[in-house]
């Protein structure tokens, strides 16, 4: 909460694989884990937080060789359940780990009960997670499987963001937070 000068809402955290992530819809809109560790905050109490004020997003990864990157956005929200929970961020700011989350923009959030996403197919059942797929399913799964870096086994399950460190290497740790515009 203290990153970059603090006053930040964690919404979404992996750091050892503790929480299976792979859950149905109503976990991911009502929220599980602990805020002291594997984390989700819940779609519906997000939507919430990000109504009145304008937000901007901080996401904070580590590889297993301890190195730190982050990506910026500063606009962040989601639209209410009615909508799908859409995905709105724009706005991105570079700290080292590329944008790989603005391709799923507009997007709405899927579940392997609920798929919402306009793929073909499942992207959640496909990669083991659930978040705001796109067409082509990803670019991050935040939500996948937590591995222990590089493992190609299963393609593009892992906790990822593929353009800091492509599809088939799992992230040691990897946070999502919200904190308002000032």
């Amino acid at each position: 909460m203290d990153s970059a000068g603090g006053g930040w809402t964690v919404f979404q955290r992996r750091m050892d694989g503790s929480v299976n992530f792979y859950r149905p819809w109503d976990h991911y809109k009502k929220g599980f884990g602990s805020a002291a560790g594997e984390y989700w905050l819940g779609l519906e109490s997000l939507f919430h937080l990000t109504l009145r004020k304008k937000f901007e997003l901080l996401v904070d990864m580590e590889d297993f060789s301890g190195n730190k990157v982050f990506a910026r956005y500063s606009s962040f929200s989601i639209d209410p359940e009615s909508h799908g929970y859409r995905l709105n961020v724009s706005g991105f700011t570079n700290g080292g780990a590329g944008d790989s989350l603005s391709g799923h923009n507009g997007q709405k959030f899927s579940t392997f009960d609920k798929d919402q996403d306009s793929s073909s197919y499942n992207c959640a059942r496909q990669y083991l997670g659930a978040f705001w797929y796109h067409y082509g399913c990803h670019t991050t799964n935040p939500n996948g499987v937590y591995r222990w870096g590089a493992d190609a086994t299963i393609h593009g399950v892992g906790v990822e963001w593929s353009l800091w460190k492509d599809y088939n290497y799992s992230l040691k740790t990897f946070s999502m937070k919200i904190r308002p515009v000032q």
